[in-house]
């Protein structure tokens, strides 16, 4: 075991995994649930800390369907027998698509090979296909799984992800987040992402903060349990997404030469995890839905 994972964060809640991929144990006196399912270089790391603690989960929580949150799914699944799948509305669709396939294929086999040459594994399994979301229980927000006595809720964001659902545990005033404040650089703030709209985006960070949680889970790189601390995440979180629509904005040159701009800026440090030309697309998305504020139609959707 790793001498920081798994530990337990607080009453009925762990963090598994590893710094570039938090996965959260969540622990009733019935159930347990993982919330992020991880690539498939992760999955072996989660049966080795799941054993550890002594817990095998009963729900698969999908927060959204990206490849680094996703692509670990069907290991896990053949893992525990039995286990549900939960998923927002919108996820299957996605990872259905034609060119989400094998982007997500190549992808997963790229942050693999990142974890290798970070020391994090000798090898892994790749996954040879999308997992599938056919089967899964799809939940909205406002609803609740019941974990024995410790309640769980499921919040609905948008800005980020189709399908993205993130989860309360109002019980421990919890929130844990996935990267709807964006993928964090620790010491540097963040690099944003919304890719499915600006305004959602940041509507979902300010409903977040007004929850006013004790404790800040993300996906990535970050786990906070100080109230100033958190309060500085949601401003730096809030800051970089401003940041990016004002130098899109300002910026009169060609949409592509602002993108890779950018992405020069950006990619470095914990964002090679991921290929270049995954970030590269990203930037080229955070370019397009600024743009989509000032189209005749504009809504930031």
């Amino acid at each position: 075991m790793s001498d920081m994972f798994p530990r337990q964060a607080a009453d009925h809640l762990w963090i598994l995994g590893n710094d570039y991929f938090h996965i959260y144990l969540i622990r009733g006196s019935n159930a347990s649930a993982l919330v992020e399912t991880g690539i498939s270089a992760t999955v072996e790391i989660l049966r080795e800390q799941l054993s550890y603690i002594g817990t095998k989960p009963d729900f698969l929580i999908v927060t959204h369907p990206h490849s680094d949150h996703i692509t670990g799914l069907d290991y896990l699944r053949d893992s525990f027998p039995g286990v549900m799948v939960i998923a927002g509305e919108g996820a299957e669709s996605f990872i259905s698509h034609p060119k989400a396939r094998p982007s997500m294929i190549l992808e997963d086999g790229h942050m693999t090979e990142s974890m290798m040459a970070r020391g994090l594994i000798s090898c892994g399994p790749v996954i040879k296909s999308p997992p599938s979301l056919s089967e899964c229980k799809i939940v909205t927000g406002g609803e609740e799984l019941d974990m024995g006595g410790f309640i769980i809720r499921f919040f609905e964001a948008k800005g980020h992800s189709p399908g993205n659902i993130l989860v309360q545990i109002p019980g421990i005033k919890t929130l844990l987040v996935s990267d709807s404040l964006g993928n964090r650089y620790p010491g540097r703030g963040f690099f944003p992402t919304f890719f499915t709209g600006f305004n959602d985006y940041l509507n979902t960070i300010d409903c977040l903060e007004k929850l006013d949680p004790m404790i800040l889970g993300l996906a990535h790189n970050g786990f906070f349990s100080e109230r100033e601390e958190i309060r500085n995440i949601f401003r730096e979180a809030r800051n970089a997404a401003w940041d990016v629509k004002t130098y899109i904005i300002n910026d009169t040159r060609d949409d592509n030469e602002i993108a890779e701009d950018i992405f020069r800026f950006y990619y470095n440090d914990e964002l090679k995890f991921y290929s270049s030309q995954n970030i590269f697309n990203c930037c080229r998305l955070l370019v397009r839905r600024v743009r989509d504020l000032y189209s005749p139609d504009a809504g930031g959707r």
